[in-house]
């Protein structure tokens, strides 16, 4: 498009985005009408979801009543559900990717391609347990224990595959929540999410046994996965979700040394790392930079410095892509 072309578009419709100054029907034929069909969990999880597609590049928003966001990028079409929803979605085809948890696809037994695994969670990224759980002075300490007892639990299908694996019969209904305070009037037991296992001892609840450990997935249906479009577009998305996962621990630092104090400071750095180091105008030293785990810096940078090195800056990291 010529540049007398250009200036006669509306300003309103510039911007940097690649493409998002063009008008719109422009706009998707220069996409080739490709549209993914994106499901993120709605609940729990969809803070720290929309935190990490913005570290990885996308920016999310969506309305406090709302269920579809507006996305950045004119290829991604997102849909907030519960996360216990995504995977029979997934399976029946009617979103193309999505975000869930291992649990809740264990749950459905639904068939969906495995793309990546996103280790975080609402508070920490530690992994999620299903766990069954009963009152702290309960005699229960087996699943056997349980036979023709009620269990109460929103993972009713995994619940059900446990006791079968154990041969036990038992009353296991749907909770539509709440379940630490069902036991033990309402239920003999629980089977429920945890993450740090707070709100169990707040109830005291003791675990009796774990039934999965789970965290988040990145998944596709089938025909999207076979899709050169949509896989090469699904594939994106992972590698950078990822690459904002592993830049979460990590910050860069760099420093300037003079020569005389070179050997000195590198003897500082982290044997299993190795630093960038370039000249700096006027062989007047050189210009170090090194990634390090971000615990490692409050004891690093002192020692550094009192190693001869100068200038040091220690910087956030948004992606590590290895």
């Amino acid at each position: 498009m010529s540049s007398e072309a250009k200036r006669s578009i509306p300003r309103v419709c510039r911007a940097r985005n690649r493409d998002s100054w063009l008008p719109e029907t422009y706009r998707i034929r220069y996409t080739n009408g490709m549209e993914l069909v994106l499901g993120l969990p709605k609940g729990s999880l969809q803070d720290a979801t929309f935190k990490l597609f913005a570290k990885a590049g996308w920016n999310i928003r969506v309305d406090s009543r709302s269920y579809q966001p507006t996305v950045d990028d004119a290829e991604l079409k997102a849909i907030l559900m519960r996360p216990q929803e995504i995977p029979r979605y997934l399976q029946d085809g009617i979103i193309d990717a999505g975000l869930t948890g291992k649990d809740w696809i264990e749950d459905n037994a639904a068939d969906v391609h495995e793309v990546c695994e996103l280790v975080y969670s609402k508070v920490t990224r530690n992994p999620i347990r299903v766990v069954l759980a009963v009152k702290d002075d309960s005699p229960i300490t087996r699943a056997a224990d349980l036979a023709g007892k009620r269990i109460a639990t929103e993972y009713v299908r995994l619940a059900e595959r446990y006791f079968a694996g154990h041969g036990v019969v038992a009353d296991i209904e749907f909770s539509w929540g709440a379940d630490e305070v069902k036991v033990p009037q309402l239920a003999d037991a629980i089977v429920v999410n945890t993450e740090t296992g707070s709100s169990l001892r707040a109830h005291n609840l003791r675990i009796v046994d774990t039934l999965l450990v789970s965290t988040t997935r990145l998944v596709a249906n089938h025909a999207a996965w076979a899709d050169p479009a949509k896989r090469a577009k699904i594939e994106n998305i992972a590698l950078l979700l990822t690459g904002a996962l592993h830049a979460e621990s990590l910050v860069g630092l760099k420093m300037n040394v003079a020569a005389e104090s070179f050997d000195a400071v590198v003897a500082q750095l982290p044997s299993l790392k190795r630093p960038t180091v370039s000249p700096l105008w006027g062989d007047s030293g050189f210009a170090v930079e090194i990634i390090i785990d971000e615990q490692e810096a409050r004891e690093l940078i002192p020692a550094l410095k009192r190693a001869g090195a100068t200038g040091l800056v220690e910087y956030p990291l948004n992606k590590v892509v290895y």
